[in-house]
């Protein structure tokens, strides 16, 4: 059959799928937030340069402009800014403020070190003031050297603290042109220097004579030497009592140089022992008149010529 002997032909159906978009990645997104990061950094940035002050900005500049400079030598800051108050501190004149290192001393540490050396002051001031007291009491406390009290004079002075033992006309410290100390005195003298043993400021002591002179003049032996050898008889006698030798700083005569009633040249009371307790001040002070002990054998090694 002709129908038969055709072939059959197959029917193709073709389905048209319909796509969705392609999948998007997150780059955008990363992009977004360095654009946001950047608007809040230049936000941040006008904000800044807009509650800087004139001195900032202008250290800033040079700090950009030679950063090399800034950074060796230092530059402007903060304190020269304009201000109700110019460049802060206490001069209120003044129009700038901060200052290189260099050119003017480190005031902060200049404060810390003379508020050291105040408080060094006070504590050996203190100190001074605890020793008067003890001396006082240990006189107080001795029925021998109670009677002597009279004799005494306890201050505190420029140089520190003064011990003075007077002579009275009934009970002096040396036979009349003599400097053999009387027995009673012994005890007094000990005594300072027991209380002296532990403190550690220098000792300072001077003999002193009334006004009255040797019948052979200044030209033999005088008052120069009779207080000159009373301060070393004063001396032995204190190191006696406990005080070290090396605490000893000077010990001079004084003659009538210095009298303790100027009014009165012939008083007893010119006739006298001083012991200064001395303080810092008046030992570096002291120290710095006294030859240096180097020079002093170099001189002493000089033949004369």
């Amino acid at each position: 059959m002709a129908g038969d002997s055709k072939k059959l032909q197959p029917i193709i159906i073709k389905r048209i799928r319909k796509g969705g978009h392609a999948k998007h990645g997150g780059a955008w997104k990363i992009a977004y937030a360095d654009f946001v990061t950047a608007m809040m950094a230049f936000f941040l940035l006008m904000w800044l340069l807009g509650s800087t002050t004139e001195g900032d900005k202008k250290g800033i500049a040079d700090f950009f402009n030679a950063p090399l400079k800034v950074a060796l030598m230092g530059g402007s800051g903060s304190g020269d800014s304009s201000h109700v108050v110019r460049g802060g501190g206490t001069d209120l004149t003044r129009t700038t403020g901060q200052v290189k290192d260099g050119d003017v001393p480190a005031k902060r540490r200049l404060l810390n070190i003379k508020s050291l050396e105040a408080e060094q002051k006070r504590a050996e001031i203190a100190r001074l003031e605890a020793l008067k007291k003890r001396v006082e009491e240990a006189i107080s406390g001795n029925p021998k050297l109670a009677a002597m009290k009279s004799q005494i004079r306890l201050d505190m002075t420029r140089d520190g603290l003064r011990i003075q033992i007077v002579d009275e006309l009934m009970r002096p410290m040396f036979d009349s042109g003599s400097a053999i100390v009387k027995p009673y005195m012994h005890d007094l003298l000990r005594e300072i220097g027991r209380s002296l043993t532990d403190v550690p400021n220098r000792i300072t002591l001077e003999g002193h004579t009334d006004a009255q002179p040797f019948g052979g003049g200044e030209r033999g032996y005088s008052n120069w030497e009779l207080s000159s050898d009373r301060a070393n008889a004063s001396r032995r006698e204190i190191v006696a009592g406990g005080l070290p030798e090396d605490r000893m700083l000077l010990v001079q005569g004084m003659a009538s140089s210095h009298l303790f009633l100027p009014g009165d040249p012939a008083s007893p009371m010119n006739r006298r022992i001083s012991v200064i307790v001395m303080n810092r001040e008046a030992e570096d002070r002291l120290l710095q008149l006294l030859p240096n002990q180097g020079e002093a054998d170099a001189a002493a090694a000089t033949p004369a010529r």
